[in-house]
């Protein structure tokens, strides 16, 4: 798959996500499609700038429990910061941005897996 396709079908499975956590009450919020696409492209940019700082501090996350912990807090921070530029969503505190992260994590992983099943792959 080209690259636009790729970033495109991301995109809206992020959307979707942020649909369906949004739907689910776990702290975070989103008023429609618009706002969760918005919402995906802020949060992919921001992580991706706050990874880039974190690689160019010589900050390094590894896997296992600490780095899955690690990038929970950092898609918990990711999603606050989001939360100031996207119209539309609104993250309930930290604890709702944590709760939020591992619900978006969780069903990202399903939705994934799915259309795994289906031979596309993102």
């Amino acid at each position: 798959m080209g690259a636009i396709w790729s970033f495109i079908v991301a995109v809206v499975v992020a959307a979707v996500v942020l649909l369906i956590v949004s739907r689910l009450n776990l702290g975070l919020s989103v008023t429609g499609f618009g706002a969760a696409a918005i919402a995906a492209i802020v949060i992919a940019i921001v992580g991706a700038v706050v990874l880039w700082l974190l690689g160019v501090l010589g900050i390094t996350i590894g896997g296992g429990w600490l780095g899955a912990l690690v990038f929970l807090v950092v898609a918990a921070v990711v999603l606050m910061i989001s939360d100031r530029f996207v119209p539309g969503m609104k993250v309930n505190g930290f604890t709702g941005a944590i709760v939020a992260a591992i619900a978006i994590a969780v069903v990202y992983w399903i939705l994934v897996w799915l259309l795994g099943m289906f031979g596309i792959a993102i």
